[in-house]
């Protein structure tokens, strides 16, 4: 009888060819693991070195300088000299300086507001399909961009100079109140109304949350006979608060940074940089005259620090807020 000859797989022979002498395959060595961390960390650190460096060297480095000068007393030419608490002691006693902070709180109540409720109208006239409707969104949004420029605030004084456009117009209508930039009580206004042309960056915002509102919320609002008021109360400020929240605060923390078109409108270098009487004088404006016209560093450094803790304290406070009207769309607040 043949004895019958049994093979191994050949399966079996390819697999113990193809192992490796010295065993199987071995992972990375942590020291190797180590360096190419490194490598990769270091590439990191390159790419973001210009961001750093600005930071240190503009941010953080005059944060920290401002912070000390705030509490001696520098003039930009001496060596500055420790007085402890006696810039915010006289900061706090000056007139002028809480003059300064009921301008600016006035600006930023009655000037915040009117913008949003603005921005806010014309987004929701948008948000319906009309023709040329991409042509009324960039004309709306382009104050926004050239708006903060000194040219648009040296032109808007210009308008509301004596016997300028707005002086004549409201002639027309029996007004003999003059130009708005000479009087010291309707310089604000001019302001309020220059911030307010300029609110295409929150109606463009409030644009794409009104497109976040999903249509069937109206639908069945009218079937349920809702109008339109009802609905805008009930469907879409809640849904876009959220949208609203974020444009409230950014929209107040910029108001409160206002110089650049109160120091042009009010007068500037040539004049009186803080308005006639004052009118125009927003805390920023009298921060400046104290530190470069009058050469008070350690003072306008006091103050400076003081308007980073009055907008830090709003801030808290919109946030402390948004729990009552903020809505979600996980259904919590």
């Amino acid at each position: 009888m043949g004895h019958a000859v049994t093979h191994a797989p050949a399966t079996a022979d390819r697999a113990a060819a193809s192992e490796p002498r010295h065993g199987p395959a071995r992972s990375p060595r942590p020291a190797a693991l180590k360096r190419r961390r490194r490598r990769d960390n270091l590439a990191g650190y390159l790419f973001m070195s210009p961001w750093i460096a600005g930071f240190l060297l503009l941010t953080a480095g005059p944060m920290i300088a401002s912070l000390y000068y705030a509490f001696t007393d520098y003039n930009l030419f001496d060596a500055p000299k420790w007085i402890g608490l006696d810039n915010f002691a006289e900061m706090f006693g000056d007139p002028r300086w809480r003059h300064s902070v009921q301008v600016t709180l006035w600006y930023v109540v009655v000037g915040t507001p009117i913008k949003l409720l603005a921005a806010l109208g014309v987004a929701l006239l948008l948000a319906q399909k009309r023709r040329g409707q991409a042509f009324y969104r960039a004309a709306f949004y382009a104050p926004s961009l050239i708006g903060a420029s000194v040219s648009v605030a040296i032109v808007w004084k210009a308008i509301f100079s004596d016997d300028a456009v707005v002086d004549r117009t409201q002639k027309l209508f029996g007004v003999h109140a003059g130009g708005w930039t000479g009087d010291p009580d309707l310089i604000i206004y001019s302001l309020v109304a220059l911030t307010v042309w300029q609110f295409g960056a929150p109606m463009v915002i409030f644009l794409a949350g009104l497109k976040q509102v999903p249509r069937e919320l109206y639908e069945a609002a009218d079937v349920d006979g809702a109008g339109k008021l009802r609905q805008f109360w009930n469907i879409t400020l809640p849904m876009i608060s959220p949208v609203l929240f974020f444009n409230v605060l950014l929209e107040t923390i910029h108001s409160f940074q206002i110089f650049s078109s109160a120091y042009i409108v009010g007068g500037g270098a040539g004049g009186n940089a803080c308005g006639p009487a004052d009118g125009s004088m927003v805390y920023t404006c009298y921060l400046y005259v104290q530190g470069f016209e009058n050469s008070r560093m350690g003072l306008a450094s006091a103050m400076a620090w003081m308007l980073l803790v009055a907008v830090a304290l709003v801030t808290a406070v919109l946030f402390w807020s948004q729990k009552r009207w903020v809505h979600y769309e996980e259904g919590g607040r």
